[in-house]
């Protein structure tokens, strides 16, 4: 859906308004203003990536092909036709990134699973690919070597291709079991070792640029049915994976179960307006309530049941196109998360919008109401991705007020460039961590129960349908070369300090952060100015002087062919 930018005049009004708000203690204070504190002790910092944007060895060691690896072979799915054929190469590199993640001095590193590489065809009685399993045994050993400990993502979005074909993929409830068996295999083999899982990282895109719009793979465009189908499945999976781990692995392992959700923060545009503290409030449970709900109260939003089923039957539908939960299933979902794992990047003003029931079935209209941002607002990669730090206090604290302030671990929140260099001084991303890392302190004051944090991301990858045009990484990564250098950006410094602290003490060291992390950046900047002529050598060395030596063998024969006709 099309976000329109809003326009400047409205802006002084929603500050008055915003001040003028009394009925939350969080929206009292300036949504600008910094709060120089430290976080409660034990509080875990780390970093994250996904196994597909990373690991690269598309087909290779037993690895089944991904519903990604189909999608991105298709052309026109991603821009500039990129693959994650190779990736970062971590699947070869995996001992080098581990050694980042040291020196970055992260408590934990958030890392997904690649379900094909375990079971190449997403069933566990057809075949186990040991080459896989090894592989991400070797990946955790190492990590605990280096003190660092495994956040472990079971899927971040590289569905079995094997699965898609046979039974369209989260359209069908057999891949409950297939998930569920498939968990239970990663508890039995790394469950020893890992104590965090995380059992879906973002559903939402899952489900929405999955089945709805066709953005992501498998490319489906099952308009208005697709994407709530698919998260029915998606749920009823968690949480029988939850189950199966309460009653089969937690006595003996003693490790937590949770689900990664990632949502934007709704702003009413109009906070005297009721309509458009409706619609944001509305936005918000289309989104981060559609999932949380259900693992927290027992069923979907009551606001998605009543618009989606009047938009149904406005359509002619005898039936709603949300799925129905039985009664059994409610008690069966609810309470189902160890922890929630929330993913944030943006925030968006709402305000009411109505869509006729005739345009035809969609989550969008679904939801009447529309998306504005600040032209304020800085934007510096993305185009979907705003930094505006105080939505990420206020979503926080919606998670505490409507779902029993759940143990949280932020599994996602970072910003993006887009490429045109090289560009190693990435102040903005400082600016950005600064600012959002600064809100969560808030909450947790706000009494939000907070006790980690995932910066993402570790390094520049693949990034779906964006392909290599936008950067997440902590890391400039030189997809060009085949040896796919990685070079610090000044970020790290950044956010190392900021561990090193555990928070922002005062005005001035934080202020000496910054200016330190410039100084390392400009420095490694000269050394990465280097590596075009380090990579032009490679060039010539591997293509140009083959060539030529071939030509040369060409000429040669030639010559001594004329020469031998001459002799006759």
């Amino acid at each position: 859906m099309k976000t329109n930018v809003l326009r400047v005049w409205y802006v002084p009004v929603l500050v008055l308004c915003l001040n003028a708000a009394e009925d939350f203690q969080w929206t009292k204070n300036n949504p600008g203003s910094f709060y120089y504190g430290t976080f409660p002790a034990g509080f875990l910092w780390g970093a994250g990536s996904s196994a597909y944007q990373t690991e690269g060895a598309w087909e290779e060691d037993g690895k089944g092909p991904s519903i990604w690896d189909v999608f991105t072979h298709k052309k026109g799915k991603v821009y500039k036709n990129d693959t994650a054929d190779s990736a970062c190469e971590s699947y070869y590199r995996v001992k080098d990134d581990i050694q980042l993640l040291k020196d970055l001095k992260v408590h934990y590193y958030l890392l997904s699973m690649s379900w094909p590489r375990i079971l190449p065809t997403g069933i566990k009685t057809e075949e186990v690919n040991e080459m896989g399993i090894q592989f991400y045994n070797d990946t955790i050993n190492s990590l605990l070597e280096n003190n660092i400990i495994p956040f472990v993502s079971l899927y971040h979005w590289d569905l079995p291709q094997a699965l898609q074909e046979k039974y369209g993929g989260w359209q069908n409830a057999s891949l409950i079991n297939y998930f569920n068996d498939y968990a239970n295999l990663c508890f039995e083999t790394f469950g020893d070792r890992v104590k965090y899982w995380i059992t879906f990282s973002n559903p939402w895109a899952v489900a929405e640029e999955g089945y709805e719009t066709g953005k992501h793979a498998p490319g489906l465009k099952l308009s208005g049915t697709g994407a709530y189908k698919a998260a029915h499945h998606i749920i009823k999976t968690h949480a029988k994976v939850w189950h199966s781990y309460d009653k089969t692995w937690r006595r003996e392992q003693q490790g937590m179960v949770g689900i990664s959700l990632t949502s934007a923060w709704g702003e009413p545009m109009d906070l005297s307006n009721q309509d458009d503290i409706d619609a944001a409030e509305r936005y918000v449970q289309f989104y981060l309530g559609w999932f949380a709900n259900p693992i927290y109260r027992g069923d979907y939003p009551e606001v998605m049941k009543e618009y989606i089923g009047r938009k149904s039957a406005q359509q002619g539908l005898g039936l709603t196109r949300l799925p129905i939960f039985s009664a059994q299933e409610k008690s069966y979902i609810k309470g189902t998360s160890d922890f929630l794992g929330i993913g944030h990047f943006t925030t968006r003003y709402i305000t009411r919008k109505n869509y006729p029931s005739l345009q035809g079935p969609s989550y969008y209209t679904d939801r009447d109401l529309q998306e504005l941002v600040d032209p304020k607002w800085p934007n510096p990669g993305s185009k979907w991705l705003y930094s505006v730090p105080w939505g990420f206090r206020r979503l926080l604290n919606f998670a505490k007020t409507h779902y029993g302030n759940p143990l949280i671990y932020v599994t996602e929140n970072g910003v993006s460039e887009k490429i045109y260099c090289i560009q190693l001084c990435d102040e903005w991303r400082m600016e950005y961590l600064k600012g959002y890392i600064n809100e969560m302190l808030k909450a947790i004051n706000d009494g939000v129960n907070v006790n980690g944090y995932t910066a993402w991301s570790l390094l520049d990858k693949f990034e779906w349908n964006k392909g290599f045009s936008e950067r997440f990484g902590f890391y400039h990564v030189d997809f060009q070369n085949k040896n796919k250098h990685r070079h610090p950006k000044a970020s790290v410094q950044y956010y190392k300090k900021i561990i090193s602290a555990n928070g922002f003490p005062n005005l001035r060291q934080v202020e000496s952060w910054y200016y330190k992390a410039l100084e390392t950046c400009s420095t490694t900047n000269q050394l990465v100015s280097e590596d075009p002529l380090t990579t032009h050598m490679e060039m010539v060395t591997e293509i140009v002087v083959p060539i030529a030596f071939t030509l040369c063998i060409l000429i040669s024969a030639v010559l001594l062919v004329i020469l031998l006709r001459k002799c006759n």
